[in-house]
C-alpha cells in the first residue's frame, strides 16, 4: 500500500474519531474541522518521509489537539476552554449517552433539531462524513458556493443560538433520527457510485460504513419502520455491487448485469427486513419513503431477468412513494418504469416536464438519451447523451454513456 492510499484510508477512519474528540474538548465545530483538516495536512507532508507512525489515529489526535490549542492561544482566548484544553491527558472520560460509537454519535448531535433539515444534512456530511464540499454539494444538486453558505450558516446559527456540543440521550434519538438517515443514506449513495472522477467509481468504504452504522441504529431504535426500510434498502443495492462495473471500468446497467454474481445472502436479508414492513403495513402502519423504496429494489432483486420484472409493481410501489416525497428525482425514475408500461413516449412527456428542475442532473439527460434512443430519435439521443457525459463525474457511468451514444446510427 502506498502513502498516499496509507493516508487516504486513514482519513476516512480516523477523520470522525478526531473530530468528535475535539468538539467534545473544546465545544466548538469550526475549532475541531480546522485543526483536523491541519492535523491531516501535516500527515500528507511527513508520513511520505518519516513513514506511517505506529499508531496513526492517535498520532493525527495529538498533533490536532496542538494545532487547536495555537489556534486558542493565537486568538487570545484564555478562557476555561484554554485551561481544559492544556489537561490534555487528564481528562476524565466522556460519559457515552445512549451511542457508543464515535461516528455515530457525532452523526446525532450535528442532527440537532433546532437546525434546517438542509444544514443539519451537510453540516454533518462535512463534519462526519468527511465528504468534499463538491462532493457535497452534487449530492444536493445546487452550486459549490451555495453549499458552502449553507455550512457555514449552520455553523453560526450553533454559535448564535449557544446550541451545547452533548452526547445525545436515549430521548433525543426519536426526534434526529430522520436526519441521521437522510446522511447515511447521502453517504451510501457517494460510495453506490462516486460523484468525483478522482476517485474510484464505487466507494466501498463509504457503503460499508454507512450499512454498518445503519445496523446500530437498528440496535438502537428496534421498531423504527424507517430505519429498517434504510438498511433493506442499503442492503439491496449493495448486493449488486459485484456487477456493477466491468473488467474495463464501465458502468453496468440493471439490464445487462450478471444477476448470479449479485450476494444472495444481502438480498434474503433485505428481503426478510422487506416482508417484516410489509407486515407493519398490513396492520396499518404507514411505510415512509426508506421502507417503499426498498420494496422496488425487492422487486428488481426478485427477478431472474429484467424481463421478469414485475414492473406493474414497481409503477405502483412509486405511485405510493411520489405521494410521499415530491422530489423530482423519484418521478424521474418513476418515468423509467412507464416507460417499460406505456411505452417510451408517455414516458418522456413526463420526462420532460421535469427540466426546470433538474437541467443540471446527469441522470435526467441519460433518461431523456435513451428514451430518444428507443424512439428512434438518434440526433435528439445524442445530444442528450453529450450533455449527460459532460455533467456526470463518475468515471465508470461516463465510459457506459460514451458507449451508448457511439452505437446510435
Amino acid at each position: 500500500m502506498s502513502h498516499v492510499e496509507a493516508i487516504t484510508r486513514v482519513h476516512h477512519e480516523e477523520w470522525a474519531r478526531v473530530v468528535a474528540t475535539l468538539t467534545r474538548r473544546f465545544g466548538d465545530l469550526d475549532i475541531a474541522e480546522e485543526a483536523a483538516a491541519e492535523a491531516f495536512a501535516t500527515a500528507v507532508e511527513r508520513w511520505p518521509a518519516d513513514g506511517l507512525p505506529p499508531n496513526p489515529g492517535a498520532w493525527l489526535t495529538t498533533t490536532a489537539n496542538r494545532k487547536a490549542i495555537d489556534r486558542i492561544r493565537r486568538e487570545n482566548k484564555r478562557d476555561d476552554k484554554h485551561k481544559e484544553a492544556q489537561m490534555v491527558y487528564d481528562d476524565p472520560p466522556e460519559p457515552l449517552g445512549a451511542i457508543d460509537d464515535d461516528r455515530l454519535r457525532l452523526i446525532f448531535t450535528c442532527c440537532h433539531p433546532a437546525l434546517a433539515m438542509e444544514a443539519r444534512l451537510a453540516l454533518t456530511l462535512r463534519m462526519v462524513g468527511g465528504l468534499t464540499m463538491p462532493e457535497i454539494a452534487r449530492a444536493f444538486l445546487v452550486a459549490e458556493t451555495t453549499m458552502g453558505q449553507r455550512i457555514t450558516r449552520a455553523k453560526a446559527k450553533i454559535k448564535a443560538a449557544r446550541i451545547p456540543y452533548r452526547v445525545p440521550s436515549a430521548e433525543d434519538l426519536p426526534s434526529r433520527v430522520s436526519g441521521v438517515l437522510a446522511v447515511l443514506f447521502l453517504v451510501f449513495n457517494e460510495g453506490y457510485l462516486a460523484s468525483g472522477p478522482d476517485t474510484d467509481p464505487l466507494r466501498h468504504d463509504l457503503t460499508a460504513e454507512a450499512i454498518r452504522l445503519t445496523r446500530l441504529i437498528r440496535a438502537l431504535l428496534p421498531n423504527d419502520g424507517e430505519v429498517a426500510g434504510l438498511l433493506a434498502l442499503m442492503l439491496l443495492i449493495e448486493a449488486r455491487r459485484p456487477a456493477r462495473v466491468s473488467a474495463t471500468g464501465e458502468l453496468v446497467a440493471l439490464d445487462e448485469q450478471d444477476r448470479g454474481a449479485w450476494d444472495t445472502g444481502l438480498i434474503a436479508e433485505g428481503h426478510r427486513l422487506v416482508r417484516e414492513r410489509l407486515a407493519a403495513a398490513g396492520a396499518g402502519v404507514a411505510p415512509g419513503r426508506y421502507q417503499i423504496l426498498a420494496a422496488i429494489n425487492a422487486v428488481h432483486t426478485s427477478a431472474r431477468d429484467m424481463r421478469d420484472t414485475d414492473w406493474s409493481q414497481v409503477l405502483a410501489l412509486y405511485n405510493q412513494l411520489i405521494r410521499v416525497d415530491l422530489s423530482p428525482i423519484v418521478a424521474l425514475n418513476r418515468a423509467i418504469a412507464v416507460a417499460e408500461l406505456d411505452g417510451p413516449e408517455v414516458a418522456l412527456a413526463a420526462v420532460n416536464r421535469l427540466e426546470d428542475k433538474l437541467a443540471g442532473y446527469h441522470a435526467y439527460h441519460a433518461t431523456r438519451a435513451d428514451l430518444l434512443r428507443r424512439l428512434g430519435e438518434s440526433q435528439q439521443s445524442r445530444a442528450a447523451y453529450d450533455k449527460a457525459i459532460e455533467l456526470a463525474g463518475n468515471t465508470a457511468e461516463t465510459a457506459y454513456l460514451t458507449r451508448r451514444r457511439d452505437q446510435l446510427q
